[in-house]
């Protein structure tokens, strides 16, 4: 084990990107593992047989307002220029969400401008507005919009995302998609926007193409790493009797295949089920993808589209809009079903459910994984919500925190 420095666990964005900061400004030997037979996490894409770049694990759209993200990763790959636009089906209707003026004027027609004015009045143009907020105006003409957006775009789209009904959910859930009063019909209006011009598998490999990278695929950390407390004589799981119950002569361990480590270790994954659900499972909303294939030029007017009042689906994604592949023999599209995550063979758990409880029971799993030594990192190991951009900001900032350790 004197080869390795650190040990990343997880090769998506979060690993990926602290292992190349550690091997590349620490000077650091790095071992990187997943369970996965590929790098990539959840962004990993792939060519599929027609020709065209898929996502395995649905659409990932880079967007963001950190140009020192956008400069790093700018380092591993050139941008195709994408701007995301997004419309929900609602009726014979496709309309541009987030909800906009655009939208305004499709759904309400004469009385569009009116409603403007009032919108912009209380809110001030270019405003992001959440539509929970906007249900809160007394005035009946705000009302009147905010009912309209939460029955057609907001209510079945968020219970069949969520399973709950939307004033279960996190504000800060919520609040990511708000309505937006200018006419910009992009769904991010973030000032670096686009996607890798080769996908994001190909930005990954130049990203841990590093002499001082190890990448292991296939590999279950519990497999090879023991995490524990032990005092001067044996070893105890947590809750169980040590036969010395004076805590300051126990001591965190960390083995790798039986022998202690002493380096860094960055965990990416998911916190309960390394300690084996200690004390309950974490919930989570997962998915389901199903692929299909069309002889046609195009399936859909736009890149997603959501289904926010009908079907059992979110959202259609057809993914030459993604990636530019209209060369392509036919179109690939894939259909998104949300459902409650159980650990399960085959589930993957991709969204947290943020509320008072959830996060008591992340808190010690966190005060566990502190205790035995781990820096948690990424989405399942923090239990919370990031978009790539902040992602690869926090792996940023975690890697200089470590390397000045």
């Amino acid at each position: 084990m004197s080869n390795y420095d650190s040990i990343v666990i997880g090769a998506g964005f979060a690993g990926a990107v602290v292992a190349r900061e550690l091997a590349e400004r620490g000077d650091e030997q790095v071992l990187v593992m997943d369970t996965r037979d590929h790098i990539g996490g959840n962004c990993y894409d792939y060519r599929d047989e027609y020709g065209i770049t898929i996502h395995q694990y649905g659409p990932h759209i880079f967007h963001t307002n950190i140009e020192r993200v956008y400069k790093y990763l700018s380092r591993f790959t050139e941008w195709y220029d994408y701007s995301h636009e997004v419309v929900a089906a609602v009726g014979d209707s496709e309309i541009p969400v987030p909800f906009n003026l655009n939208t305004l004027e499709l759904v309400f027609g004469d009385e569009a401008p009116v409603l403007e004015k009032v919108l912009i009045e209380k809110f001030g143009e270019g405003a992001r507005v959440p539509i929970l907020e906007l249900r809160q105006a007394d005035d009946p003409r705000l009302k009147k919009i905010a009912d309209y957006i939460y029955e057609n775009i907001f209510l079945k789209y968020t219970m069949k995302q969520w399973g709950q009904t939307p004033e279960e959910i996190d504000p800060a859930v919520s609040g990511r998609v708000p309505i937006v009063l200018s006419r910009d019909n992009r769904y991010f209006q973030d000032t670096y926007q686009g996607m890798p011009r080769d996908g994001y598998t190909a930005l990954f490999e130049k990203m841990l193409d590093h002499s001082g990278i190890t990448v292991r695929l296939n590999r279950n950390a519990k497999d090879v790493l023991q995490f524990g407390i032990s005092d001067e004589t044996a070893h105890y799981s947590e809750g169980q009797s040590s036969g010395n119950n004076d805590s300051d002569e126990r001591k965190s361990f960390i083995r790798y295949r039986g022998e202690p480590f002493n380096g860094k270790v960055i965990f990416t994954g998911a916190i309960d089920e390394l300690f084996d659900l200690r004390f309950g499972r974490l919930p989570y909303r997962s998915l389901r993808f199903d692929f299909e294939h069309y002889d046609e030029k195009k399936y859909q007017s736009h890149g997603v589209v959501n289904y926010t009042v009908s079907e059992d689906f979110t959202r259609i994604t057809e993914f030459k809009y993604l990636s530019g592949d209209w060369d392509a023999d036919g179109t690939t599209v894939v259909r998104e079903y949300p459902f409650a995550y159980t650990g399960a063979e085959g589930e993957i758990p991709y969204y947290s459910i943020s509320n008072s409880a959830n996060n008591a029971l992340y808190e010690k799993y966190h005060a566990l994984a502190e205790r035995v030594g781990l820096t948690l990192l990424g989405r399942l190991a923090e239990y919370k919500y990031y978009n790539i951009d902040a992602i690869v900001d926090r792996a940023l900032t975690v890697a200089g925190e470590l390397i000045d350790r």
